[in-house]
């Protein structure tokens, strides 16, 4: 697993190493899964590129959009595994933006068992609703 030099390992590298517990459902080469520890709606994952060499989505769309493209692709495979047909992807960029792990990651969100997202999972990470990963 590639990381930034001279940062600390990100609470994600942290969790695919084993170091500490995190809910992995899914995995592939470059990837993986976890269920968030704060769901702000009934299904909410995180989809985490293994390497944390990318702070949020635009250095990823910069320097891998190889891997931004199966991030996406993962991430509409594991909405599907949560019986989801429509679904919110969020990245969150920068601090401002609700953004706390400086390690690029999608959240899936959604209501599951043909709900709807209520308004408090419309706005989950956006400024003034609270922070989120």
């Amino acid at each position: 697993m590639a990381e930034r030099a001279g940062t600390e390992p990100s609470v994600f590298t942290r969790i695919l190493r084993g170091e500490i517990p995190g809910e992995i459902v899914l995995q592939t080469d470059d990837v993986f899964v976890l269920k968030d520890i704060a769901p702000k709606a009934p299904v909410h994952l995180l989809v985490i590129p293994k390497t944390d060499a990318y702070r949020d989505v635009t250095e990823l769309a910069a320097g891998d959009p190889r891997l931004l493209a199966h991030l996406v692709e993962v991430a509409e495979t594991v909405a599907a595994q949560a019986g989801l047909d429509s679904f919110r992807l969020i990245f969150n960029t920068g601090l401002a933006a609700g953004q706390t792990v400086f390690h690029v990651h999608a959240h899936v969100l959604g209501a599951g068992a043909g709900g709807t997202l209520d308004e408090a999972s419309m706005t989950a990470g956006m400024p003034g609703e609270g922070r989120d990963t």
